[in-house]
C-alpha cells in the first residue's frame, strides 16, 4: 500500500468513529437550547410568504451542523500534530504549503457564519443576525488576506523568457491564461460569489450535503493525483463528517448545516481549487451551486426594477421548482442526475 494511504485510511476511521459517537449528543444538545430553524415571512426585498408555506413544517428543526465540523477537523488537526512522526515524515495537517490556508478559511468562515446563526436564532440585531453588509465586508478582508498570502507565499508561477514569475490560470487543453496581479482582485472575487452560494442551496433536505460531498471526493482525486497528501487527508475528513450529516439529513431532516457550516465548506473548497490551479474544474463541478446564486440574483434584480414582479415564484431556482409541485425529492434526484453529467464533462476535461 502506499505510505501516504495508511494516514489518509486512518484518519478516516477515527473520523468515522468520532461521528458515530458524538452526533446524537449534539443533536439533543441543539433541542435542549433551541437552536432551530425559523421560517419567517421577510425577505430582502418584499415578502417570502410563497416559501414560509412550503417550509413551515420544518420550523425548530435543529441547525448550526457547521459547529461540531470545525470542532472536529480542529481535533484532526491536534490529533495530527501529536502523531506526526508516525504518520508522515516531518508534517502534521498544519502545514504551510497545503493547509494553512484551507484550515484558516475553514476557522475564520465559520467564526462569521456561527455569530450570524446565533443571532439569528435568537432573533438578535436589526436584520435578525448580521448584516449583508457586514458579512460581506469581513469575507472581503479575509479573502484579500487569503490572496495575499497566495500570492506571495505559494504557487501557480511560471517563468517568462526576462526570468519574471507570472501567476497563471490553467485551462482545457494546455492553455495557460497570464494575470499577474490581477490575480489579487480575481481571487478575492470568486470566494465572495461562491461563500454563500451553498447557503442558498442548503433548504432541501439532502440536496447541499449531498452536492458538497461530491464535489470534496472529486478534490480528494483531484490533490491525491497532484501529490498534495494533506490536503487529501483534510478532503477525506471532511468528507466523512458530510457522510455523517446526509445520514441524519434524510427526510425528515434531524439537523441543518446553515451559515456556520455552509459558507465555511463552501469558501474552503474555492480554496482548494486555487491550490490546485483547477478553477475551470470547480466551476464545472459547481456549476448548480452558480445556478442557484444567479437565479437569487435575478430575481432581486427584478424585484427591485419591476417594482415588485418576480422571474421565479420564489428564489433560489430549486425553491420555484417545488412552488410549480415538484416534490422535494424529485428535485434533489434530479439536481443529483445533473450533477452526475457536469461530472462525466469535469472527469472527460481533466484527463485532457
Amino acid at each position: 500500500m502506499n505510505s501516504h494511504l495508511i494516514p489518509i485510511f486512518s484518519f478516516s476511521i477515527v473520523t468515522f468513529i468520532f461521528w458515530i459517537l458524538i452526533i446524537p449528543y449534539y443533536i439533543e444538545l441543539l433541542k435542549k437550547y433551541k437552536l432551530g430553524k425559523q421560517i419567517r415571512e421577510e425577505a430582502t426585498i418584499w415578502k417570502a410568504t410563497e416559501f414560509a408555506k412550503l417550509h413551515q413544517y420544518k420550523t425548530w428543526t435543529p441547525t448550526m451542523w457547521g459547529w461540531i465540523i470545525i470542532l472536529v477537523v480542529f481535533f484532526m488537526v491536534i490529533l495530527s500534530i501529536v502523531l506526526h512522526k508516525a504518520w508522515y515524515t516531518n508534517n502534521s495537517l498544519l502545514n504551510q504549503r497545503e493547509t494553512y490556508l484551507t484550515l484558516f478559511t475553514l476557522f475564520t468562515v465559520w467564526a462569521l457564519g456561527a455569530i450570524d446563526d446565533f443571532m439569528n436564532i435568537r432573533w438578535i440585531g436589526r436584520t435578525k443576525g448580521l448584516s449583508a453588509k457586514f458579512k460581506m465586508f469581513w469575507l472581503t478582508i479575509f479573502a484579500l488576506i487569503w490572496a495575499s498570502w497566495f500570492y506571495y507565499k505559494l504557487g501557480w508561477n511560471i517563468v517568462d523568457t526576462a526570468g519574471n514569475f507570472i501567476k497563471t490560470i490553467k485551462i482545457p487543453f494546455e492553455w495557460n491564461i497570464q494575470i499577474w496581479w490581477w490575480f489579487i482582485p480575481l481571487f478575492v472575487f470568486i470566494i465572495l460569489a461562491a461563500s454563500n452560494s451553498v447557503n442558498l442551496t442548503d433548504w432541501l433536505d439532502w440536496l447541499a450535503g449531498w452536492l458538497l460531498l461530491m464535489s470534496y471526493s472529486v478534490y480528494a482525486y483531484i490533490t491525491y493525483d497532484q501529490g498534495l497528501y494533506l490536503l487529501t487527508t483534510l478532503c477525506v475528513t471532511i468528507i466523512w463528517a458530510l457522510t455523517a450529516f446526509l445520514w441524519y439529513n434524510v427526510k425528515p431532516a434531524k439537523f441543518y448545516m446553515w451559515d456556520v457550516g455552509s459558507l465555511a465548506l463552501g469558501a474552503n473548497l474555492w480554496i482548494m481549487a486555487m491550490l490546485t490551479n483547477t478553477i475551470f474544474v470547480l466551476v464545472i463541478v459547481w456549476a448548480i451551486f452558480i445556478f442557484e446564486t444567479l437565479s437569487v440574483i435575478i430575481q432581486l434584480t427584478s424585484k427591485k426594477l419591476r417594482k415588485g414582479k418576480k422571474i421565479f415564484r420564489i428564489a433560489p431556482f430549486h425553491h420555484h421548482l417545488e412552488a410549480i409541485w415538484w416534490a422535494e425529492e424529485t428535485v434533489v434526484f434530479r439536481m443529483w442526475l445533473v450533477w452526475l453529467i457536469l461530472a462525466i464533462v469535469w472527469i472527460i476535461l481533466y484527463i485532457v
